[in-house]
């Protein structure tokens, strides 16, 4: 199936992708980083799949989430009736659990179900046991039960099993999770933790302070960043996906079921705009766990409770979507050096104080010994915004967001009467800003450059005037935004970068599809400047880029007309937030 063809379901510890088919190809238990047990995304149905559906496994009907939730129900129309199956995970009390409700619509429907569980991204077989009618599958630290209405038949290391299920039918089976030196946890009831669940996520989307137009496509996307986050620590992740990728058939293929802090600020700030201030004050809390200790130690990545080593290995015996090799956990940019984030967090934090999230001593001290880094460090080549696994350059974007670090810290002194060297901080933010003009801008081409002494474009120059750089109307900035539609557009969308032969800034072959946040930073940009027309037209035709539930990855591949990267994508679900608001 294309990335586009699966839904999610998650209970914000974890997440799981359900196919059109009705099979659960890609499920991480217990956290959105451990290990999967079924893994059929990424290699086949021999890695471990679970699926659910009339027999002969065809696409659904139809398929939606229940208004304001992450409930999933596909339909199925057959010759002899209409069926629906409810996917859903509930938040967990201490084990996490999936529920699959099949009901019968209308007439009689014949279904199968099919499963094989497989540790360890696909590669351990468990042992399979049955205790008092549930079957329990169990291997190393893992093991798993599921409580099925109807017997499942074991062969070829797998399990089936064909029932009817007639109008009026619900059948509930629960998949659950646990240590395996832990007895069996006690079964829930499918019906009330379907009623808890659907009360929970309606609850948390009436908060929603956003009233303008595309309202149904900002919820959409809320409760995708709202799933994607952590709740035991309120760190958010990436994506629940790895190494699904840019590049169909190439090697542009990433773990991003980590916390970036740039995602993680940027996600925030979409639901500090919302109304979610509380998500804002368990996501600080988070940080000032995670960057705790010297600056110089502070990464641009986490695991979701804030662990560092995140190392990258390969899966040698997963194929990979579509034969895209290799398969990677873990994520070598965890050591690069990227500027920039310390403007996003900064700037993160600084929105959440206006916006009415109390003060905090401990956060200001350590904003401090961040900005301190930044004193030392702005004026040194990284790997930028983009994890460029070429050599370090001095990229304009991360100088710029060098500088908001420091306007925001100017202004957390000025607004909110914060102590700090105030003056230190204003020359060398006009310090910052000076070079920058100088060093990151062509006069002859009357657009700034992807680094300095560059000719290349880069689309993140877009958030220069939505950071507050520089004026909207400025002239450089105009002359930018013109630059990027005229170098970067393809198919009307915004590449972020020029990729090809003789362009070496990322070190990797291959090409890549639209990078879907650049987009909607030009919707943004668009806006600002009074093109409501046209960034209505682009953010229109972004929308439609989303698959039938509401869902992005994170590019569009103009070439093939699809989704590709990691999926559902948090820094592609964000700037849509932003997008709509700057429209409305």
């Amino acid at each position: 199936m294309r990335i586009e063809d699966y839904a999610m379901i998650g209970d914000m510890q974890s997440a799981a992708l359900v196919g059109r088919d009705g099979s659960i190809d890609w499920l991480c238990l217990p956290r959105f980083d451990s290990p999967s047990c079924f893994s059929a995304l990424l290699g086949g149905d021999r890695n471990g799949h679970w699926w659910l559906g009339p027999t002969g496994r065809h696409p659904a009907t139809r398929r939606r989430y229940r208004p304001d939730t992450l409930i999933l129900e596909s339909e199925w129309d057959t010759p002899t009736g209409t069926v629906r199956v409810i996917d859903f995970m509930p938040p967990r009390d201490k084990n996490p659990d999936v529920v699959r409700i099949v009901e019968g619509v209308s007439g009689e429907v014949e279904m199968s179900t099919h499963l094989r569980v497989r540790f360890d991204y696909g590669r351990i077989v468990p042992w399979v046991r049955r205790s008092d009618g549930h079957l329990q599958a169990i291997g190393g630290p893992d093991s798993v039960w599921l409580h099925s209405p109807v017997p499942l038949k074991g062969g070829d290391y797998a399990h089936r099993a064909t029932f009817t299920v007639r109008e009026g039918q619900r059948l509930p089976f629960v998949f659950t999770w646990h240590p395996s030196h832990e007895p069996m946890p006690p079964q829930i009831s499918a019906e009330g933790q379907l009623n808890e669940t659907e009360a929970m996520w309606t609850e948390w989307v009436a908060r929603c302070a956003h009233e303008g137009p595309h309202r149904e496509a900002v919820v959409r996307s809320l409760i995708t960043l709202k799933a994607l986050t952590y709740a035991p620590t309120g760190g958010i992740v990436a994506a629940p996906t790895t190494s699904l990728p840019e590049d169909i058939g190439g090697v542009r293929n990433w773990d991003y079921r980590f916390c970036w802090l740039r995602d993680a600020t940027l996600a925030l700030e979409a639901m500090i705009s919302s109304g979610y201030i509380e998500e804002a004050g368990a996501w600080r809390a988070w940080l000032l766990r995670a960057i705790a200790g010297r600056p110089q130690d502070l990464q641009i990545m986490y695991g979701v409770a804030g662990e560092r080593r995140l190392p990258e290995l390969e899966l040698t015996w997963l194929d990979g979507y579509e034969d895209s090799r290799p398969v990677r956990i873990g994520n070598g940019a965890v050591n690069q050096l990227q500027l920039d984030v310390y403007g996003e967090v900064m700037n993160c934090l600084f929105v959440a104080r206006k916006m009415g999230l109390g003060a905090d001593d401990r956060a200001w001290a350590i904003q401090r010994e961040l900005l301190a880094y930044v004193e030392e460090h702005w004026d040194e080549p990284d790997e930028g915004l983009w994890e460029v696994r070429g050599p370090r350059r001095h990229f304009t974007h991360s100088k710029i967001m060098c500088w908001v670090a420091l306007d925001r810290a100017v202004r957390y002194c000025e607004e909110f009467g914060r102590v700090g060297p105030l003056e230190r901080w204003q020359r060398l933010r006009d310090t910052i800003h000076a070079e920058i003009c100088d060093k990151g801008y062509d006069p002859v081409r009357n657009t700034f450059t992807q680094s300095y002494g560059s000719t290349e474009l880069d689309a993140a120059l877009l958030l220069m005037p939505l950071v507050g750089f520089l004026p909207i109307d400025d002239p450089r900035v105009t002359g930018t935004v013109a630059a990027i539609e005229k170098e970067l557009l393809s198919d009307g969308f915004v590449l972020r970068y020029p990729v090809a032969a003789d362009n070496d800034v990322d070190g990797l072959a291959g090409a890549e599809g639209a990078f879907l946040a650049c987009s909607f930073w030009l919707v943004e940009v668009m806006a600002l400047q009074g093109r409501k027309q046209e960034a209505e037209e682009l953010f229109g035709r972004l929308l439609g880029l989303r698959n039938d539930l509401g869902l992005l990855a994170e590019e569009y591949d103009p070439r093939y007309a699809r989704l590709v990267g990691n999926f559902p994508q948090a820094f592609s679900h964000v700037p849509l937030v932003h997008a709509a608001r700057a429209l409305s």
